[in-house]
């Protein structure tokens, strides 16, 4: 296995238990994962567990990924989100209040952020994008993702990736003027 070597050749790998191609896969691509985990949980502690859940969830389940459900990387993403939100969701992860007050739980401001372009002009200009410009600026704006990243991502090229955002800057700036 080289670097050269496509992820859903080393998703069959590692389901055929080669530990090389799991060091691969790691490699390529627990950074942006832990970025992205970065972004919706403060806590880095939280986020290195998920990180690492997702990848031994990945050497456990890798047989179960089948190349005509969408990227490798999609696949490992849906895996990594899973985590950290089980782990935000378990045991020693409460918000805890003022002795005698009942535990409440405060809409972090990402997610303020996102009800309001969900819910706002923006999120009905996103709607009246195609998925694939739609797609890149998510990946960009919404996740933090460098281009490079996206396009590894959504699985083009990276002059794909950067035309398809700047034709979506392009449409959005059209539909909210």
């Amino acid at each position: 296995m080289t670097e050269q070597t496509g992820d859903a050749q080393l998703l069959r790998a590692v389901a055929a238990e080669d530990m090389g191609a799991l060091r691969l896969l790691h490699l390529r691509h627990a950074p942006w994962i832990r970025l992205r985990l970065t972004r919706r949980c403060a806590d880095p502690d939280v986020v290195d567990a998920a990180v690492q859940d997702t990848f031994v969830a990945v050497w456990r389940d890798a047989r179960n990924y089948r190349e005509s459900g969408g990227e490798a990387a999609a696949w490992i993403w849906t895996i990594a989100i899973r985590r950290l939100v089980s782990t935000l969701r378990g045991p020693g992860h409460r918000w805890v209040g003022v002795a005698g007050e009942a535990a409440e739980t405060v809409p972090s401001a990402e997610d303020l952020v996102l009800l309001r372009i969900e819910h706002g002009d923006l999120g009905a200009a996103l709607d009246r994008l195609s998925p694939e410009l739609r797609a890149v600026i998510q990946a960009t704006a919404l996740d933090g993702l460098t281009v490079r990243e996206a396009a590894s991502l959504l699985g083009v090229a990276e002059g794909t990736a950067k035309t398809r955002l700047m034709r979506a800057r392009a449409r959005l700036r059209e539909l909210l003027a």
